[in-house]
């Protein structure tokens, strides 16, 4: 089982996952990168959208709304992202304004919404961690934003450290306590030879799966625990996106690594 993809980051549009070939079957991912004035139209029949600007501006345009000029920082390291959410079967176009880089991301929906332009001052973020497994995290589209699956943010991890960890998962439908919840990972690392460690794996072990991830890398985790390390001297993002009935963290730790919480 192959969990990993990776972005060439050529332009135009590259689907990444989608739920024909993919473990996941409650979220999708494409990836855009738009040069100046060029234009991607989207109509995908009953799936809800969120675009995650990484770099760049663009125009997102649709029968009944128009945010323009959309996006305020360079790359994923020039602060909080801008987001549009966009509700099932609302056709749009992304227009760019510069070079724009956008994470498309979807879920099964069919519920009338209004668009939402999220903002960088919107962005919520949180310190989490202890030492050895601090990480910044940025809440995004989040319980404050009406949606039916999506829950997306981004973290910043610094070398040497660890993220999501202890391990833990979200794959049983136990709530309050735990959520059933699918996933995607991507990747940015600020030098360009970053590189970090993923692993995915279940007590069941089914999935043990560990990938080297660079800038432009995907790990898509459809169950099981999930921890990751970013390499000494290697500065990391990652994009996640989560999508599920029950929006929110409502995860279990591994138990053999429970008392690090304590």
């Amino acid at each position: 089982m192959n969990l990993k993809r990776t972005w060439n980051k050529k332009y135009g549009k590259s689907v990444i996952y989608a739920k024909e070939n993919s473990g996941c079957q409650k979220v999708e991912i494409d990836m855009l990168r738009l040069r100046d004035g060029e234009t991607k139209g989207y109509k995908e029949k009953d799936k809800e959208y969120a675009l995650v600007v990484l770099g760049g501006k663009c125009t997102v345009t649709g029968e009944d709304f128009s945010f323009k000029n959309v996006g305020k920082r360079k790359d994923v390291f020039d602060g909080p992202a801008t987001c549009v959410y966009l509700p099932a079967n609302q056709p749009f176009s992304v227009t760019a304004v510069g070079e724009v880089s956008i994470a498309v991301c979807k879920s099964p929906s069919v519920s009338r919404r209004k668009p939402i332009l999220i903002q960088p001052e919107d962005v919520v973020i949180k310190q989490l961690g202890k030492p050895g497994w601090e990480r910044e995290a940025h809440f995004i589209l989040d319980e404050r934003t009406e949606a039916d699956m999506l829950y997306i943010g981004e973290a910043f991890v610094k070398g040497g450290q660890w993220a999501s960890y202890p391990p833990h998962k979200h794959d049983d439908d136990n709530m309050p306590t735990e959520a059933e919840t699918e996933e995607i990972y991507y990747y940015e690392f600020k030098k360009p030879q970053g590189f970090g460690v993923q692993r995915v794996y279940t007590m069941e072990g089914d999935i043990d799966e560990i990938y080297t991830v660079k800038s432009g890398d995907f790990v898509e985790i459809p169950k099981g625990y999930h921890p990751f390390h970013a390499a000494p001297g290697y500065d990391n993002y990652y994009l996640w996106v989560m999508a599920g009935k029950d929006r929110g963290f409502f995860m279990t730790t591994d138990q053999d690594h429970a008392w690090l919480n304590q």
